[in-house]
C-alpha cells in the first residue's frame, strides 16, 4: 500500500491567490481516494474537475471561453494507468464535460467531439445547459477589439488565436498504487470554432500510466507539438522525481509561451510553471 495524493491546477496564468480553488478540489478529491471503494483514482480526479469547472474565475465548464463566433466549445479527457481513457473535445451545451469523458470511457469509442459528442451526451442523460457567464462575454468582447485595433498581445501575433490559458486539471495516485488524471478546459479567448487544444490529446496535454500521471496547462499548440505531457512522463519511467521532471520541462518551453504542469509518481509528486504563476493544490493522507 502506498500513501494517497491528489494534485490540481486552475491553470497556467491563473492567480496564485486563487489556489483556494484547487485546494478545495484536492480537498474533495481525497474524499474519493480514502472511501476505499473501486476506482478511487479515477473517481478522485474526477470529482476534483468538476469542483473547477464550477467555479466561474476557470475557463472549464461554467467558467469556459466563448469562440470569436461567441459559441461556448469544451474539452475534456480521463485517463488511468490501466489504459483507460475518454475524451471529449469541440462539446456544447453541458456545464460538466469531465463527466461526459467519464462515459465516453465506458462507450465502444476514446474521444467524440463536436455535435457527436453534445449528442451523445445528451442521450445519455446529461442536462442541456450551456455555462456562459458575463465574464466569458467581457473576455470575448476584449478579444474582438484587439483583434480590430491590432492591438495582440506576444502569443497572438504568430496568428489571431491565442491566449490559452485557464485550462484546469488533476492528478492522482491511490492506495493501491493506481493512478489517474483529468482535464478540462474552455479554450481560449481568441480561438476560431472547432478549435482543439491540448487538453483531450494524450501524450499532449495529459498522460498516465505504471509510473504516474500527468497533466498540463498553458499554450496548447506549443503543448501539443512539444509533446509536454509525454515527456514529463517518460522522465518519470526513468526514476526521475516529479518535480525536477516538471521543472525541466517548464524551463525548455519555449518564450513567450506559458507552460504549467502536475504530476505524481510512485514516490513523490511536484508542480512547476511558467513564472510560478498557476493556482495549485495538493493534500496527501500518511494515515
Amino acid at each position: 500500500m502506498t500513501h494517497p495524493v491528489i494534485l490540481a491546477h486552475g491553470g497556467a496564468g491563473a492567480p496564485n491567490e486563487d489556489s483556494d480553488g484547487p485546494q478545495s478540489a484536492c480537498v474533495t478529491g481525497m474524499k474519493f481516494l480514502t472511501d476505499g471503494q473501486l476506482d478511487a483514482a479515477l473517481r478522485a480526479v474526477i470529482e476534483a474537475a468538476v469542483v473547477l469547472e464550477n467555479d466561474v474565475r476557470f475557463n472549464a465548464g461554467t467558467g469556459a471561453n466563448c469562440r470569436l463566433d461567441g459559441s461556448i466549445q469544451m474539452d475534456a479527457i480521463l485517463a488511468t494507468s490501466d489504459g483507460r481513457i475518454g475524451c471529449v473535445a469541440a462539446i456544447e451545451r453541458v456545464r460538466n464535460p469531465i463527466r461526459v469523458a467519464r462515459l465516453v470511457m465506458d462507450s465502444p469509442h476514446v474521444m467524440l467531439c463536436g455535435p457527436g459528442a453534445t449528442q451523445f451526451a445528451h442521450h445519455r442523460g446529461v442536462p442541456d445547459d450551456t455555462p456562459i457567464t458575463d465574464k466569458a462575454k467581457k473576455r470575448l468582447a476584449d478579444a474582438l477589439e484587439r483583434l480590430k485595433t491590432g492591438q495582440l498581445r506576444p502569443t497572438e501575433r504568430k496568428w489571431q488565436g491565442r491566449d490559452m490559458h485557464g485550462t484546469i486539471g488533476a492528478v492522482a495516485r491511490a492506495a493501491d498504487g493506481s493512478f489517474a488524471v483529468s482535464c478540462s478546459t474552455g479554450g481560449t479567448s481568441m480561438m476560431l470554432p472547432g478549435r482543439v487544444g491540448d487538453s483531450p490529446i494524450y501524450g499532449a496535454g495529459t498522460m498516465c500510466g505504471e509510473h504516474g500521471a500527468v497533466c498540463a496547462t498553458g499554450d496548447g499548440e506549443e503543448i501539443i507539438r512539444r509533446l509536454c505531457s509525454m515527456r514529463v512522463y517518460l522522465r518519470l519511467a526513468e526514476g526521475m522525481e516529479p518535480q525536477q521532471a516538471c521543472e525541466i520541462e517548464v524551463a525548455n518551453f519555449p518564450e513567450p509561451y506559458t507552460l504549467g504542469l502536475i504530476a505524481v509518481s510512485r514516490t513523490g509528486h511536484g508542480m512547476a510553471a511558467t513564472a510560478n504563476k498557476m493556482a495549485r493544490g495538493m493534500l496527501e493522507n500518511r494515515s
